[in-house]
């Protein structure tokens, strides 16, 4: 991975979350606070099962970063397919940038849709009322199966790069790149639920994902219209 891309994946989630992420997110991390964190326990324990939800986040999204690496891995044969692919990529993220910036609805069905099913919600209630260290880290992993906007966003990232462990790392940067806003979330909840704010880092962010989107458009072009371009011109 180049410089760039790691740049940008760490621009688009760190203002996502921001935004979008604490939407989404947000009333998880209050609710587990609430509820799973017992009064008592020190400041120090209270950090610790936060950072315990986020890393379970975060294994979840690399472990589907590694299955949509693989699987745009099996679709590229040639430059022809690898150009396909990145074109593909592209459309479907600036679709994501429109439908984040509320041009478009589609996202919003499956976010829905998911987090109402009896499976999730059953699990979500066993998982909340443990405060066990353990019961936060799945709790998070829970929670990275959630449908999401920017989760649809790097998991295509992912599948563009045609490799597992390019596509964990995508993911794993994403994750740990939401971390200080879910983290923070309990400290500064006054910030966090003004809208304006959220509304601004989450037009920021559905910006970045299009701009980034057409980038990867312009690669895809560049594959099919240069037979001889190998992934290190890519950028």
């Amino acid at each position: 991975m180049e410089t760039v891309d790691i740049l940008s994946i760490i621009t688009i989630a760190f203002l996502g979350s921001f935004g979008h992420c604490i939407g989404m997110c947000g009333g998880i991390v209050i609710a587990y606070s609430t509820v799973g964190l017992e009064k008592d326990r020190s400041r120090g324990a209270q950090a610790f099962s936060h950072i315990l939800y986020s890393l379970g986040r975060v294994t979840t999204y690399s472990v589907l970063g590694a299955i949509f690496g693989m699987l745009g891995g099996v679709v590229v044969f040639n430059n022809t397919t690898n150009g396909i692919l990145w074109l593909v990529a592209g459309s479907a993220m600036v679709l994501t940038g429109l439908s984040l910036m509320g041009k478009l609805h589609v996202l919003s069905v499956f976010e829905k849709s998911f987090s109402s099913s009896k499976w999730y919600q059953d699990n979500f209630r066993i998982l909340l009322k443990s405060n066990s260290l353990l019961g936060f880290y799945l709790l998070g992993m829970l929670n990275g199966l959630l449908p999401c906007g920017f989760v649809y966003f790097f998991a295509i990232t992912a599948a563009s790069t045609a490799s597992p462990v390019y596509g964990a790392l995508v993911m794993f940067i994403f994750g740990m790149s939401t971390i200080p806003a879910l983290f923070g979330l309990g400290f500064f909840v006054g910030l966090f639920k003004k809208l304006k704010f959220r509304h601004l880092m989450t037009q920021l962010a559905a910006f970045s994902v299009m701009a980034y989107g057409l980038f990867t458009l312009w690669n895809g072009y560049q594959y099919l219209i240069t037979p001889t371009r190998t992934i290190l011109e890519c950028h």
